[in-house]
């Protein structure tokens, strides 16, 4: 694992073409800001495992409409006009 120091409005670009950038700095966590591709899938990694534990499922026939309708729900994310 790659440990590096950032401060505010500094960035690090991963695979020459995603950048993450340190927007703000809280008592409550760190404001991060992603640019990548549309290429490219960004997902919080609550969901990500979730998307993961639904393919699973459905692999092996056990997914239900109301799994769906949660992993739906649970990835429903805004996403910058930009981007």
């Amino acid at each position: 694992m790659l440990v590096i120091t950032r401060k505010q409005e500094q960035s690090i670009i991963i695979g020459g073409e995603v950048e993450v950038i340190v927007l703000g700095i809280s008592k409550e966590g760190v404001r991060l800001g992603i640019k990548a591709p549309r290429s490219v899938q960004v997902h919080r990694r609550e969901v990500f495992e979730a998307i993961a534990a639904e393919n699973l499922a459905a692999i092996e026939g056990k997914a239900s409409v109301q799994d769906a309708a949660a992993l739906l729900r649970a990835a429903q994310v805004k996403k910058p006009e930009d981007r």
